[in-house]
């Protein structure tokens, strides 16, 4: 018991933590190649890269809440509904469209970060209910059903499915995505005060940070970017429907933690959910090899979501587990 007591506790220091996801990455890459050589090829890197984009977008919404001590339940009934939104909207008023569904993820999410701030419900209560208006919404928007995007508007989301420089266009989407992201953490002041919010509610407060507008930029953050993936989605399926991403909140949350990000908030960024997304995404592949049936998906990644909390998560935080 010693033992595993030593192991969490180097784990919380930050740096071992941080370190197990990337070698874990290369382990999994190199079994996946000893099991089917061919697997470090550029096409088949490049494809898992763009399979990838859609995960790591949502992923990296996600970890701008985490970061704060909370968690986003919402993501995948707001990336629903931006899809809906283009396929519904597309022929009507053309590329408008796509801000206008972006607006809807950006007008959610702060509506999430209001009920848990103003109202002081917790984050994951205000996000559940706030999906469940969100899904609501998409249901009868879109009738019950899926809504394909008819040739006119694939035109107009043509781009989204091409290639820039030899590489398909959400690849190029999801890195500025990543990079934005990565110097808004680390090189502005929101970005030090979602950590410093996350580390310690109670000394930010004392520090004279705006707790409540740094919470409510985040969950923001996460709502946008959870529309930007299901515009994303809706491009590539040439369609929207209010069940499109149904199936993404938890690989989206398993990348956030596996990729080394404390759910417990203050410590971790987005580059470990690269990381993370990296990792979700060739167990995808392995339990395709292995012959996993693809409805278990959610076992396992439920599984791998435990275990990494299990592991990672700061107890020092939380006074009583309820």
């Amino acid at each position: 018991m010693k033992s595993f007591r030593d192991i969490k506790t180097l784990l919380a220091a930050g740096w071992i933590q941080g370190a197990i996801p990337p070698a874990l990455l290369v382990v999994l890459v190199l079994a996946i190649e000893v099991a089917a050589p061919g697997f470090l090829t550029g096409d088949t890197l490049i494809l898992l890269l763009s399979n990838t984009a859609v995960l790591f977008i949502l992923a990296a919404g996600v970890t701008f809440v985490i970061l704060i001590g909370g968690i986003d339940l919402s993501i995948q009934s707001v990336a629903s509904l931006a899809s809906v939104i283009l396929a519904q909207l597309l022929p009507q008023i053309g590329i408008l469209a796509f801000a206008v569904a972006i607006l809807s993820g950006l007008v959610f999410g702060i509506l999430s970060g209001y009920v848990h701030v103003r109202l002081k419900v917790p984050s994951f209560v205000a996000t559940l209910a706030t999906g469940g208006v969100v899904a609501g919404i998409a249901l009868w928007a879109a009738a019950g059903r899926a809504i394909t995007i008819e040739e006119g508007g694939r035109e107009k989301t043509a781009w989204i499915n091409g290639t820039l420089a030899g590489l398909p266009t959400v690849i190029w989407i999801a890195a500025v995505i990543g990079i934005l992201a990565y110097i808004g953490l680390r090189y502005t002041r929101f970005g030090r005060h979602s950590l410093a919010v996350g580390a310690g509610e109670p000394a930010a407060i004392a520090a004279g940070i705006n707790v409540e507008r740094t919470k409510i930029v985040a969950f923001a953050i996460s709502g946008m970017l959870a529309a930007i993936a299901g515009i994303i989605l809706g491009a590539r399926l040439s369609s929207g429907s209010p069940n499109l991403a149904n199936q993404l909140l938890l690989p989206a949350i398993a990348a956030v933690i596996v990729g080394g990000t404390a759910i417990t908030g203050g410590l971790g960024g987005v580059a470990r959910t690269a990381v993370g997304a990296l990792i979700i995404s060739i167990v995808r592949i392995g339990m395709t090899f292995v012959g996993i049936n693809i409805f278990a998906e959610n076992v396992v990644f439920g599984a791998v979501l435990i275990l990494a909390v299990a592991i990672t998560i700061d107890r020092s935080k939380i006074a009583i587990i309820k």
